[in-house]
């Protein structure tokens, strides 16, 4: 299954895995992609879903509800009106954009730019002009570049972007898997990353593909796609551990086999249920995913084990490990209705605090069973609102507008601009350190400049005495219009 540096990782119960990589049926002998330009544009000439799909286990036959012209064209109106004023939406009406917009699904012709602003890739695209070109000028590393090609022809083989090898769509699956181990040479490629880029790839052009896997490996998944694959392996007993809460049944039926979350949520969660769900399904989860964030990814998984292990008679089909792997492991695509799955996603009790409770629990545990954890789970970002906060929160800190009339600097000193960047500011802004910080201090993405270090506690003590502060005024104006007795 799905590693990074090219190792896979050793775990007990690993070979049920074996063979995810080459699960895709249609696959030539030879290991050749299902179509050729000769074969898509001779004299065989293959029909496409609505989708692009050729055929596959994603293939629409067209009993897909389709939506009213009218209906669709009052939706994009209101997409568009939404984008001219974007982060208004976002600051005092992020409730609607939630519930009203993404949840009921984003319309196919908008899906590209609403995907880079609910993932504030478009603000970085445009803060570093020219940086995707830089990037594809380099020659990269040779190793990388290896396993990159050898991955191309196994993302979406039954799609027509991707069919012909060579075509335009895998030339820019590698343009964009390649300049990522530029642009982050200390995570290089991992295997997963390519369903999930293919998957942008069909939506826009490869460079707004590549800032917005930039931001869900970095915001919304960071760690996910790293050497050793911890993040993923924590998230796994965090997953666990709310199936144990959602549904009793389907964990003690996976604890009784012995099946570890890892073997079969893998997948699901690296790729974003890319290569698990119908295509509408996925487009659907996608959308909410940019929205809302990696609880998206711990609903769908739940409710797939819900639908898949949840009852009697469903788990009198599986009466051992090999059956219970295979059932999740090849998701029948009858099983998953589009508008039962979103509902059923959009009604568990499942949120952010919920998840991050449980995941200061399963990091106490790592800890003390297996040591220190080199991943830093309090980096992930739980969607557009929290994305939207980490931007305003780090424009007002690389700024220093929000403390200028103070005249001072953190430590005293004049405060310089370097090109390093720091993990509270976004990756456009330049890093304000002082004259006398070392420079193993300016190591992207895992320290903080001075003025975050300092600023950020000092903003958090401002804010919680301020509303002590108004409370003790209330309370006092309470008292004030209290009849004498």
């Amino acid at each position: 299954f799905y590693s990074n540096n090219g190792h896979n990782m050793s775990l007990s119960s690993a070979s049920l895995m074996s063979g995810t990589l080459e699960s895709l049926s249609g696959l030539g002998e030879d290991g050749s992609s299902v179509g050729s330009d000769s074969e898509i544009n001779g004299l065989t000439v293959r029909r496409t879903d609505k989708y692009g799909f050729l055929g596959g286990n994603q293939y629409s036959d067209g009993g897909d509800k389709e939506v009213r012209v009218e209906v669709a064209r009052q939706r994009e109106m209101k997409w568009l009106d939404m984008f001219a004023n974007w982060d208004k939406w976002i600051k005092h009406r992020f409730q609607k954009v939630r519930t009203l917009r993404c949840r009921k699904g984003v319309p196919s012709s908008l899906r590209s730019k609403a995907w880079q602003l609910l993932s504030n890739s478009q603000e970085l695209l445009l803060a570093n002009p020219g940086k995707f070109e830089e990037l594809e000028r380099e020659q990269g590393e040779a190793k990388w570049l290896d396993i990159i090609e050898k991955d191309l022809h196994r993302q979406f083989p039954f799609h027509e972007m991707f069919a012909a090898r060579g075509g335009h769509g895998q030339q820019d699956l590698y343009r964009i898997l390649k300049a990522y181990t530029i642009y982050r040479p200390d995570e290089g490629y991992c295997q997963a990353q390519a369903p999930v880029a293919a998957v942008l790839l069909m939506h826009m052009p490869a460079e707004q593909a590549f800032w917005c896997l930039v931001q869900i490996c970095e915001k919304y998944l960071p760690g996910y796609y790293s050497a050793g694959l911890e993040a993923i392996q924590l998230d796994g007993e965090i997953f666990f551990s709310l199936l144990r809460r959602t549904c009793p049944m389907a964990y003690r039926h996976l604890k009784k086999f012995k099946i570890d979350p890892i073997l079969y949520m893998t997948e699901w969660f690296m790729c974003i249920f890319s290569r698990t769900l119908p295509w509408a399904c996925v487009l659907r989860v996608w959308d909410m995913f940019f929205c809302e964030g990696v609880k998206i990814v711990f609903r769908v998984g739940l409710v797939l084990l819900k639908q898949m292990l949840g009852s009697v008679d469903k788990l009198r089909e599986l009466q051992g490990m090999y059956e219970t792997m295979e059932r999740l492991r090849n998701i029948s695509p009858d099983m998953i209705r589009e508008d039962i799955l979103v509902q059923e996603v959009i009604t568990l009790q499942v949120t952010e605090a919920l998840i991050e409770r449980e995941c200061s629990v399963q990091v106490r545990k790592w800890r003390e069973s297996r040591g220190e954890l080199t991943h830093q789970p309090g980096r992930r970002l739980h969607g557009t609102r929290a994305v939207y906060e980490h931007k305003r929160r780090a424009a007002a800190i690389t700024s220093g507008g929000s403390f200028s009339f103070l005249g001072i600097d953190p430590e005293g000193k004049k405060a310089t601009t370097d090109v390093s960047r720091c993990k509270s500011c976004l990756s456009s802004h330049p890093t304000h350190t002082s004259h006398s910080a070392p420079i193993s201090n300016l190591i992207t993405n895992q320290t903080q400049c001075s003025r975050c270090e300092f600023w950020e506690p000092v903003f958090l003590f401002l804010l919680v005495f301020s509303r002590f502060r108004k409370l003790d005024f209330m309370l006092q104006e309470s008292r004030c219009n209290q009849p004498l007795v």
